[in-house]
């Protein structure tokens, strides 16, 4: 973060990074997931006053959108004073008028507790598990990563054609979630045979009528040729589909396993 006095004396494009880079510092920092070393550490003045002292530096750009300062000014007079959604907000507008605009690996997405759920800690369906079969885009597997961690899965396998997880792609789609989510690459051969295994594919049982296992592996393909017939083969529970009207009638993969996990979960409940 830098002193609003500092602003004075850089101009343009350097000056909207720096308060770009501020406000993602200042997001991280509402969020209580600022970095070590890099909260907010201004003894001179409150983290509010700082956020409203920079978005008041953000006013003054003569490249500014009406509409977008009309929105600033907007979060500026409310009460309370919302943080978190004013830094968000000025950060978005700076990154347009920079020409960036974030990705979603960029968003600051603060962890959620549960009453009497500690910090750090992970609920999860025992049992409930995925197996990606050669999911090849690092986005796809990073996006597999986050449904499966936020849908309360005990842990993803991976079959040996699966892209890396640590690709840095996958990291960054997976928000964080191939740090905390337990996963093993393993064979179809390799999958136990003391639980249920069914595929996610075209051509099986509609996923209002499919009758979901209390534990289980599902299957899921690669982005182009689907689960291979040796995973069909080895889904002894069965193939669930999901109905489509479109004339593609196709999903993308991390989509397709994000239905199919709320609707197995809730099943359970």
């Amino acid at each position: 973060m830098i002193h609003p006095d500092k602003l004075n004396y850089i101009h343009g494009g350097q000056k909207r990074r720096k308060l770009a880079l501020c406000f993602g510092a200042l997001e991280r920092d509402i969020a209580g997931i600022a970095e070590s070393g890099c909260g907010y550490s201004f003894p001179s003045m409150s983290r509010c006053d700082y956020v409203k002292k920079l978005t008041s530096i953000v006013l003054e750009d003569p490249q500014l959108p009406p509409e977008a300062a009309r929105e600033l000014e907007q979060l500026l007079s409310e009460i309370p004073f919302d943080e978190r959604r004013t830094c968000n907000c000025a950060r978005n507008h700076l990154l347009a008028l920079i020409g960036s605009f974030p990705a979603e690996w960029d968003l600051i997405i603060a962890p959620h507790t549960r009453p009497g759920m500690t910090v750090g800690q992970r609920p999860f369906y025992p049992g409930i598990q995925v197996y990606a079969e050669d999911i090849r885009s690092p986005f796809n597997l990073g996006s597999i990563f986050r449904t499966a961690e936020a849908m309360g899965a005990e842990k993803v396998l991976l079959s040996p054609g699966c892209c890396d997880p640590e690709h840095p792609r996958a990291l960054r789609s997976s928000m964080g979630c191939i740090e905390t989510m337990p996963w093993e690459r393993v064979s179809l051969e390799e999958l136990p045979r003391d639980i249920p295994v069914f595929v996610l594919e075209t051509g099986g049982t509609w996923l209002e009528d499919f009758s979901f296992p209390i534990r289980g592996i599902v299957i899921i393909g690669s982005e182009e040729l689907g689960v291979s017939p040796q995973a069909l083969a080895r889904a002894d529970a069965g193939q669930v589909s999901i109905p489509m009207k479109g004339l593609k009638a196709s999903l993308n993969v991390g989509v397709a396993f994000g239905i199919l996990m709320q609707a197995w979960i809730s099943s359970l409940t």
